[in-house]
């Protein structure tokens, strides 16, 4: 039997969590096991809860989601965050990218879209829409970072480099392993061999890791 996917919603819209909890009622592999208003509300609930994905809101009273989404990736908790955003919150996107985001939702999304992301985020990936996610991950590699330099990358094979390029550019494992002739699960392997390398908390952060790195250029 498949495990089911425990899920909080944290959004300062009560009729947004009431809707996306109504809706997922019937989805027979994803729980709702709570509910938040506020950011700091979000952070004590998936302490007390450990959920596999928080789907978090950003413009949140208090504590945003910017800053709840850092608490929760920082901890030890196996959580994923998965934020909603819009199409104009550009520069709040960046801010939960570098908190550890491991995607996005568009708050007009079809219902079956917002089920795949809670579970593609919950197995380990990250979703990168073309139509969002890569366009704000290039623009957000693009800027000047508050951080330190790249991560060295003196352990990472040729090979490795060459996966890490592909998957800058938004490419999948099975387009990955299509373009280098190898197959499915080594491709997957040399991603989880990255992953643990950079280290990268998910596929989103490698995005972002090859273009600081500049294997791959930020588009015009």
């Amino acid at each position: 039997m498949t495990a089911r996917v425990r899920v909080v919603l944290a959004d300062d819209q009560p009729l947004v969590r009431n809707g996306l909890r109504v809706l997922m009622a019937d989805t027979p592999d994803i729980d709702v096991v709570g509910e938040a208003g506020t950011g700091a509300e979000a952070v004590q609930l998936v302490r007390d809860t450990e959920p596999d994905v928080a789907v978090m809101d950003i413009r949140m009273p208090g504590m945003d989601g910017i800053e709840a989404t850092g608490l929760i990736t920082a901890s030890a908790a196996a959580t994923r965050v998965l934020v909603l955003t819009t199409f104009d919150d550009d520069e709040y996107v960046y801010g939960a990218l570098r908190a550890g985001a491991s995607g996005f939702l568009v708050k007009d999304m079809a219902l079956d879209d917002i089920l795949t992301a809670i579970r593609v985020v919950a197995a380990g990936d990250a979703l990168i829409a073309p139509s969002v996610t890569r366009r704000l991950i290039a623009e957000f590699a693009a800027r000047p970072s508050p951080t330190p330099g790249p991560r060295p990358t003196a352990n990472i094979t040729e090979r490795e480099r060459e996966v890490l390029t592909l998957v800058g550019r938004g490419m999948s494992n099975s387009e990955i392993a299509a373009h280098l002739y190898i197959s499915v699960a080594t491709a997957k392997a040399h991603v989880a061999r990255l992953l643990a390398k950079l280290p990268a908390r998910d596929r989103v952060q490698l995005v972002i890791r090859a273009y600081e790195l500049g294997l791959v250029a930020a588009p015009r």
